[in-house]
């Protein structure tokens, strides 16, 4: 092929992967389903096919792995269920009380500083009331339309909730018998090189999922018995769902943490008991317990087998939460793994003078 010719074809190629990242990215909602359903039908494949070898079908399979991945996202929701219950009626019974106690103990200094404060219960709960009355109905319209346009569709979430286990389902059954095809599309000087590269990443994705597995059941053992140890009275439901939670890095974390010094505060204000005792609990067993993950187990068990750096784990979770929100935190870890193994065939590839696809 002549210089001219060759580099046509380039520009001709170039032009046609363009249109079709155009097309993508312009149709990205619609395939949003079908992305996360692939990802999903790729995690459950090892299990389907454990499943297989003991002579259980396909299709039976497929469902019982997506019936237990429904089922950890219900008990989740479960463990939920209790602490709000718990905590809900608390907080209406003791939230005015602690506030005005608290705004006691803030407004002298103010008023030494020569600042019109309210220095009485009364006063305080007065403007309270001035302040939910004349901005109650502005406030409650700006949450609606957060919840709604900023979170996105509720209706869409439930919608996307029953589709993507659905799009998964016929992901596993008809696996084995798409994947030949999609492969013979590879050209025939580059499959070696893909074929390598799918290799190392089943590799590291089962290594990955493996690891953080055993980070959340040992998380969640230490956070209910570390609570139960300080006398919290909802230490397993907020330990297990603090345990569980942390497959979303830091949010699962800062949510655990919130609800057992919430959790804290109202059991140990209500039985007339120093605030003290669950304060210093919530940093003692949360404390150790971000040291010991983040230093130990999640390097141990998770780090150093997709290997990531802590400051690639930072980007990683900063670029997919603005990009998919929630989702992007959950699926963050494991495209910055794949990533990685992509990016170090790139560079073998550039320091060879070779195409990266290519062995």
């Amino acid at each position: 092929m002549t210089p001219i010719r060759s580099s046509s074809s380039r520009w001709l190629w170039g032009l046609l992967a363009a249109v079709v990242a155009g097309l993508i990215w312009w149709h990205a909602t619609i395939l949003l389903p079908f992305v996360i359903s692939v990802i999903l039908a790729y995690v459950l494949r090892p299990a389907v096919q454990a499943l297989e070898k003991r002579r259980c079908p396909r299709a039976l399979a497929a469902m019982a792995c997506l019936f237990g991945v429904v089922l950890a996202g219900v008990v989740v929701f479960v463990l939920l269920v209790p602490i709000v219950s718990k905590l809900t009626p608390m907080l209406k019974a003791q939230l005015p009380d602690l506030l005005a106690g608290w705004w006691l103990q803030i407004a002298p200094p103010l008023v030494k500083l020569g600042l019109p404060v309210p220095v009485s219960i009364a006063e305080v709960k007065t403007e309270l009331m001035d302040l939910l009355q004349s901005h109650g109905a502005e406030w409650g319209a700006a949450l609606w339309e957060s919840l709604v346009i900023g979170g996105g569709n509720l209706a869409s979430l439930v919608g996307l909730g029953l589709l993507i286990p659905m799009l998964a389902f016929y992901w596993l059954i008809d696996w084995d018998r798409m994947m030949p095809p999609l492969r013979e599309l590879i050209p025939r000087r580059w499959r070696s090189g893909v074929y390598g590269f799918m290799e190392e990443a089943d590799s590291l994705m089962g290594q990955y999922l493996r690891g953080q597995l055993w980070v959340m059941l040992i998380l969640a053992g230490y956070y209910s018995l570390g609570l139960m140890i300080f006398g919290f009275e909802l230490a397993l439901p907020i330990g297990v769902f603090t345990g569980l939670a942390v497959c979303i890095p830091y949010l699962g974390f800062g949510l655990g943490m919130v609800l057992a010094a919430l959790a804290g505060v109202l059991q140990f204000t209500a039985a007339g008991e120093s605030l003290w005792q669950p304060a210093i609990g919530v940093a003692v067993v949360y404390g150790f317990g971000q040291v010991v993950e983040s230093f130990y187990l999640t390097p141990r068990l998770v780090g150093e087998r997709i290997g990531l750096h802590p400051l690639g784990v930072i980007l990683a979770l900063m670029l997919f939460g603005q990009w998919l929100g929630l989702l992007g935190l959950l699926i963050a870890l494991p495209c910055a793994a794949l990533a990685t193994v992509l990016g170090r065939r790139v560079l073998r590839a550039y320091r060879n003078g070779d195409f990266f696809l290519t062995e």
